[in-house]
């Protein structure tokens, strides 16, 4: 049997194993083998199971990383012999003095503006993607419910037409000023009164739009087809049962709305058309209002203008996994095997795609999200990309412990990228940070792909490279949003958050910072070895706080790379201490709503920002 087991595991692209962080062997356990099977539709409990499904399976597994593809990614001609910078930011942190409490289009539009000017080709946001409408508290852009869809918390309100004649407009700017001056997001008060202001210019739109105004949302909506008909159906669905004490996950509902097709969904969509239009009309003001913003920030001189991220999976109770589909694979779960980072590895809450679903669906669900980020795009970053070749699977029910990793049609996601980028001239960065597949970098470049390299991982034996060891074709970065700033990380910020929440003993947080102390000085001895270091390495090592002229040292040092792109995280410019995400945490650490700490319109006057900018611009000028 456990031979059979064995060939059956691999024939679905079941990983024997893999290769550890640290270099060892792992083994996939037969048990976890007969899990994912399960988590395929695959039956493999018995030994008559196995030779059953022996004779349905699939004559050989997905590819490996050596693949080639006939036609590599888009690469616009300026970074064949130029290399760009542009500013990271979350765009629900953005601060201005108009917007509602949250970063909206117009700020990111703005911001664009503001940038160009100081010679930056690109903003890069954590995800766009619709979350969920009727439950303000889901608010991780990386547990979306949908990646097809914008989240219509990002609309701009008072841009969108008719917004100065509604009658509720004084009422709803009066509450403006306080929700602009918290430190956070306050999602429950904003989220109310945005809603409010949608539905009034809903109400206006239905009553005195134009012609060519209706015309262009019916054009939207047959374009969009039935993934925004789905979309906007569990929209108006779980806003119906939450107000009738439910949650906004599906897999809690009541049967008969579990299913898409079933008569109760049906009786609900003929009753609720007009809210289901609404549901769709936020999504058509909110594509509208992000074409603007990539339009204004090329139209300011960007070369690139927006870069987006697209998240690897989706959360299993919205609306994506309600409809489902072949492609959809309902009983796992994405997540990380155990590594230095988590003992016991992680489990993300997000379901992946199936690979035998996406065959069978000829890889179409693929190809539309990569539709949806690239045609608001001028370049896009595929979140965990190693998904392209394989993924760590969870069992639903079962612990990270018990996963496996599953191979993936690498040579058809890579073409399905690379087409797709043709199409809408849009550059790829594949995040590929963490337990890398032997190969995979060198091929996704080979491919056209970006790589991504984060300064605080760009180390060889221990010790910082120099500037002319970072790979040609990448994104560089000093930290992400799961990481911290460099300030943060200087002082040993993010430890002390692990520390907090649970996340690390006493133990494990002194052996930290002894690496934090031995990471800093090696970082001060890479910099005064290119000449950068603004003062001794001992007399730095005494400061408590990192100097802002020791962070724009930092920032010179990764301009000076080769790489193709660097991405500056406005944080870092900002000199911000607290970083977006601690990974891990929910309730312990406020993520994903922490702001700027200036409004947009005060950045040119921020001494800071004005110049690390410069500093960056100096050694990435434009020609």
């Amino acid at each position: 049997m456990t031979n059979r087991l064995e060939e059956l595991a691999e024939r679905y692209g079941i990983a024997p194993g893999y290769v550890s962080e640290k270099g060892d062997w792992v083994t996939t356990p037969p048990e976890a083998k007969v899990k994912v099977l399960t988590a395929l539709g695959v039956k493999a409990s018995t030994g008559a199971e196995i030779d059953a499904s022996l004779k349905a399976a699939p004559a050989t597994a997905p590819g490996d990383a050596n693949v080639t593809v006939p036609q590599s990614a888009f690469w616009p001609s300026f970074l064949v012999d130029q290399r760009v910078w542009g500013l990271a930011a979350q765009i629900y942190g953005l601060r201005s003095e108009r917007n509602w409490g949250i970063g909206d289009f117009e700020d990111l539009a703005r911001l664009a503006e503001s940038a160009a000017t100081r010679g930056a080709d690109f903003i890069g946001v954590s995800p766009l993607h619709a979350l969920f409408l009727a439950d303000p508290t889901r608010i991780s852009p990386y547990s979306p419910s949908s990646r097809v869809f914008l989240n219509p918390l990002y609309i701009a309100p008072d841009k969108v037409p008719g917004f100065d004649h509604l009658p509720e407009r004084d009422d709803l700017l009066a509450s403006l000023p306080a929700l602009r001056e918290t430190e956070f997001v306050d999602y429950e008060t904003m989220h109310p009164l945005k809603v409010r202001a949608l539905e009034a210019l809903f109400r206006r739109f239905t009553a005195r739009a134009s012609k060519e105004e209706h015309d262009a949302f019916l054009r939207y909506r047959r374009e969009q087809g039935e993934n925004l008909s789905n979309h906007a159906l569990f929209e108006a669905l779980s806003e119906m049962i939450v107000t009738r004490g439910g949650s906004v996950a599906w897999t809690s509902w009541p049967e008969d709305y579990r299913n898409r097709k079933s008569l109760a969904v049906r009786d609900f969509a003929r009753g609720a058309r007009r809210r289901i239009e609404f549901h769709a009309w936020l999504q058509w003001i909110a594509d509208s209002q992000l074409t603007q913003a990539q339009a204004r920030a090329t139209s300011a001189g960007m070369r690139i203008g927006l870069y987006l991220d697209i998240a690897v999976g989706i959360s299993p109770d919205g609306s994506r996994a309600w409809y489902g589909g072949p492609a959809i694979a309902l009983h796992a779960r994405i997540g990380c095997p155990p590594d230095p980072f988590g003992a016991d590895g992680q489990d993300w809450g997000l379901v992946p795609f199936s690979s035998p679903g996406l065959a069978q669906e000829r890889f179409e669900p693929f190809r539309a999200l990569l539709r949806a980020g690239m045609r608001h795009a001028g370049a896009i970053r595929l979140d965990h990309a190693m998904g392209l070749q394989r993924l760590y699977w969870i069992p639903e029910g079962d612990g990270a412990r018990n996963g496996a990793y599953l191979r993936y049609p690498f040579r058809q996601l890579l073409e399905s990228v690379a087409e797709e980028s043709w199409v809408f001239r849009c550059i790829v960065i594949a995040e590929d940070l963490g337990t890398v597949p032997p190969g995979f970098t060198d091929t996704i470049v080979r491919a056209g792909l970006l790589s991504y390299q984060v300064l605080y991982f760009a180390q060889d034996a221990g010790i910082f490279r120099q500037p002319n060891a970072f790979r040609r074709e990448a994104l560089v970065c000093a930290s992400t949003h799961d990481l911290p700033t460099l300030k943060g990380w200087w002082i040993g910020n993010d430890i002390q958050w692990r520390m907090r929440a649970n996340r690390c003993s006493t133990a494990d947080a002194e052996n930290h910072s002894f690496d934090r102390k031995r990471g800093k000085r090696q970082l001060l001895e890479t910099l005064a070895q290119a000449l950068l270091l603004p003062e001794g390495v001992e007399t730095a090592l005494k400061d408590k706080t990192m100097s802002d002229a020791l962070l724009v040292a930092a920032h010179r040092f990764l301009a000076r790379t080769p790489c193709r792109l660097f991405a500056v995280q406005i944080d870092d410019a900002l000199g911000q201490v607290e970083q977006a995400n601690v990974p891990g945490t929910i309730r312990e650490h406020p993520n994903w709503q922490r702001k700027m700490a200036v409004t947009i319109e005060a950045l040119e006057a921020h001494k800071l920002y004005a110049a690390l900018t410069e500093a960056v611009a100096s050694e990435r000028p434009r020609s």
